[in-house]
């Protein structure tokens, strides 16, 4: 499989699920149009980055069979969009504004598989999950201390849940692979139905050789 990611959590989830990858990052404008919804953004550009990778998927000297590209953010009811912060200061500014509240963490997926009988030669499908995540009202010591970890500073809405941010966490509704970055379960069902094999979780369970 190409992954059009150079994230290393969503490369680390993917491996774990028994695909051999390709890393291949997609470089597009991420600026979010007007009136676009957050999960409306999120869905386009992990299309757009799908397709800015598309002819290594299409040569074929990857031996791939498939594509993955995915894009995730957090945002909160108002539809503001956190994305990753410029400075320390900018992390404790993001943490404060989601300390007892509850915030959306949005992955896009975008799948394409090769087929020439379709336009563009590859057959696509893509979908948007969303998780509900809850956080604990946070103490200013608490904020400055996970500020001062470092981890925040490569994170969107300056948190990561598979580090010292767990701590910060009250309660997830929904997929917590999708707020380290990719909703795996779902991804593998989506591409067995894309590429025709109604066994790929099965297969995946089993880790019997490289997936797609």
């Amino acid at each position: 499989m190409i992954l059009a990611s150079q994230s290393p959590r969503r490369r680390e989830l993917l491996e774990q699920a028994g695909f051999a990858l390709t890393v291949a990052p997609a470089d597009i404008d991420e600026t979010r149009r007007e009136a676009e919804s957050p999960v409306e953004l999120v869905g386009r550009l992990a299309r757009q980055k799908a397709r800015a990778v598309l002819s290594r998927l299409l040569d074929g000297t990857d031996g791939a069979r498939a594509l993955v590209a995915a894009d995730t953010i957090v945002w909160d009811d108002d539809g503001e969009v956190l994305g990753k912060p410029a400075d320390d200061a900018d992390a404790a500014r993001m943490l404060r504004e989601l300390s007892g509240r509850t915030h959306h963490v949005s992955t896009g997926a975008c799948l394409l598989a090769p087929d020439q009988a379709v336009a563009g030669g590859a057959r696509e499908t893509y979908f948007v999950e969303t998780t509900d995540v809850t956080f604990w009202e946070l103490t200013e010591t608490e904020v400055a201390a996970y500020v001062a970890s470092g981890e925040p500073r490569d994170k969107a809405g300056a948190y990561g849940i598979q580090g010292a941010g767990r701590l910060l966490v009250r309660s997830i509704r929904g997929d917590y692979q999708n707020v380290v970055g990719l909703p795996v379960s779902r991804l593998v069902r989506e591409l067995g139905s894309l590429i025709g094999e109604k066994d790929l979780v099965a297969r995946a369970i089993e880790k019997g050789g490289p997936l797609a």
